[in-house]
């Protein structure tokens, strides 16, 4: 069910709905917007006293939410999330577009920091690099752990950039969290509830990945169990889905882009390099998740792919992520966006407006 607040509801009416929501055994959930407040309600398996809640002093009306999201539909929140970051002027989500690259894994300090360098030299605004790697090998490269945490932790502190890195457990999501500025949840780990919910008790942004074949409304629902533990910074992301075809790592649906932003007011990035699995097609592809209306881009780079420890077929080189930011510079004021090259340090608080 959903509260909807007067317009000129007070703090202090806001608050004692949500405290007679939370002593009815229910839990509350304000999501302020432009115009009103809407105080969601999750743990209640009917309606919950709805005519007891319409009495309530600043209450507009109550309303029952048909979605099984309930926190992630656009029947609660109207405004797109856009999630901000203390200190500097990167969001992701609204008119800006949000550039996260650089490389499946943190390999060593020099690589991290010659890629870092020159994707920041390019206008990102955010850095991605694996401290823990799921692999389908267990042979394979699993990552430094707690090493390339603080590799990350001093590039950011060195040239600015915001650091996205993947939670692969508990034990891990508490690193990460101490470390990064977004939680990365990866694909395999896209119903791994006990983990989503973990997540949700931190607060600091969550970027979900879409699941190898999750249909769109396990992808929200998989978001609903971040947001129903009270955090509601998630980051929705598109990385391909399983498919027959042969031609390509995995099927980048695109589809899904103006179908989430129909329903749901979450930001929805695209990352291009999983969802292709092939360089050549990572640029065109961005374009395309441009055009079509993602938040955002989520991109392997490496200065050296042939040598890469994970995923170097699809790692674009620093020359192409330049000529791709000049690319999606030229497409992005045709779907009214804009793409700010680099990133501004600012006295901005932290929070999702």
């Amino acid at each position: 069910m959903l509260v909807v607040m007067k317009a000129q509801a007070t703090p202090e009416e806001i608050q004692a709905v949500c405290d007679y929501i939370e002593a009815l055994g229910y839990r509350a959930h304000p999501m302020p917007g432009a115009q009103r407040t809407a105080i969601g309600i999750t743990g209640n398996q009917g309606e919950a006293e709805r005519g007891s809640l319409e009495e309530l002093s600043g209450v507009a009306e109550v309303i029952r939410v048909s979605k099984a999201y309930k926190l992630a539909s656009r029947d609660v929140k109207e405004e797109d999330t856009v999630i901000r970051f203390a200190g500097t002027d990167a969001a992701i989500g609204g008119r800006a577009l949000a550039i996260i690259a650089g490389p499946c894994s943190v390999e060593s300090r020099e690589q991290a920091f010659a890629i870092a360098e020159q994707v920041a030299a390019s206008g990102a605004q955010f850095f991605r690099g694996g401290a823990y790697k799921p692999r389908t090998s267990p042979y394979a490269f699993q990552g430094l752990g707690i090493e390339a945490l603080r590799i990350l932790s001093e590039i950011r502190e060195r040239l600015g950039l915001r650091i996205v890195t993947e939670a692969l457990d508990n034990e891990s999501l508490d690193l990460v969290a101490e470390y990064a500025d977004v939680i990365q949840i990866g694909a395999r780990n896209m119903q791994n509830f006990s983990l989503l919910k973990r997540a949700g008790k931190l607060r600091k942004p969550v970027l979900l990945k879409r699941g190898l074949s999750a249909t769109l409304e396990e992808f929200l629902m998989a978001a609903e169990y971040i947001m129903s533990e009270g955090n509601y910074e998630v980051i929705l992301c598109e990385r391909g889905v399983r498919t027959f075809a042969d031609h390509a790592r995995n099927t980048l649906d695109l589809s899904i882009i103006p179908a989430i932003q129909k329903v749901s007011h979450l930001p929805i990035l695209v990352d291009p390099s999983h969802g292709t699995g092939r360089r050549d097609n990572v640029l065109p592809m961005a374009r395309a998740a441009i055009a079509v209306g993602a938040d955002g881009i989520l991109v392997e780079v490496h200065h050296q792919p042939d040598k890469a420890l994970s995923d170097g077929p699809q790692s674009i080189y620093p020359a192409q992520f330049a000529r791709m930011m000049d690319e999606l510079e030229q497409i992005a004021p045709i779907v009214e966006r804009s793409l700010s090259r680099g990133i501004q340090v600012t006295a901005t608080a932290s929070g999702t407006s």
